[in-house]
């Protein structure tokens, strides 16, 4: 049987999200716990790949396992604090985590004032930004591009073509939050983009040239990625989410 399993974690002490023979994850801690109560290995699938130092508000991973799942609260006894499991729930057996997600949403969070309390989850950006002229580069970004420039070279992925409905920055008392939804998403791309729109926001760069870097195709073009540690994914949604609650 098939089962999606729905948690959080703050990705500061891990090596991304999923196993790499370089550090630990937060796959191998999870997998570790389902083997400590069900003393069978369990392999998760994720609904995508995080950076090291990068968060999730919600991802969810599948799984199959011919007995029954572990219960949540046993599972999070186990786990550290940086890692929450919310449910557990079976779904139908052709339900993929990672390809039947139809959209994800990030956020990337930034604070103007230094502060202990936001180190590691908010990236301290000191210089004023104008955000009019970034949320106007933002909206080049919508609709269905080749988004080459934002993406981490070498990868392994088929197509580089991303469907982006939502883009914007609002400002806050304290900084400043950017919402970016699409179908999927690019190794690196997010934070690719926000580095690239903190060019537009010193006015290194105007949204125009903005709108040309993503017509480039070229990674070389683009800005430097954002620091990982005010990036959050926040958000995977699938089909029968409507039933699950998801």
């Amino acid at each position: 049987m098939r089962y999606f399993i729905e948690f959080a974690y703050k990705g500061t002490h891990y090596h991304g999200s999923q196993i790499q023979p370089n550090g630990i994850t937060v796959q191998n801690v999870l997998q570790d716990a389902f083997f400590t109560i069900l003393r069978t290995p369990v392999a998760l699938t994720f609904a995508g790949r995080t950076d090291a130092g990068v968060h999730a508000m919600q991802m969810f991973a599948h799984f199959d396992l011919d007995m029954d799942p572990p219960a949540v609260e046993r599972l999070n006894r186990l786990l550290p604090n940086d890692i929450a499991v919310y449910r557990i729930f079976h779904v139908a057996d052709d339900l993929h985590a990672r390809f039947s997600a139809v959209s994800r949403t990030y956020e990337y969070r930034i604070v103007t004032r230094k502060s202990p309390f936001t180190h590691n989850t908010r990236t301290y950006i000191p210089v004023p930004l104008d955000y009019d002229a970034m949320n106007e580069a933002a909206q080049r970004l919508l609709g269905t591009h080749d988004f080459a420039s934002f993406c981490k070279l070498h990868t392994d992925a088929k197509t580089t073509i991303c469907t982006i409905t939502e883009a914007r920055w609002i400002k806050k008392t304290d900084g400043a939050v950017f919402t970016i939804t699409a179908n999927r998403f690019l190794r690196n791309m997010v934070r690719a983009v926000v580095g690239t729109l903190f060019e537009v926001g010193r006015h290194k760069l105007s949204p125009d040239d903005f709108e040309a870097v993503i017509a480039s195709r070229s990674r070389q073009v683009a800005g430097q990625s954002a620091p990982a540690e005010g990036l959050f994914l926040m958000r995977v949604q699938y089909p029968e989410c409507s039933a699950q609650g998801c």
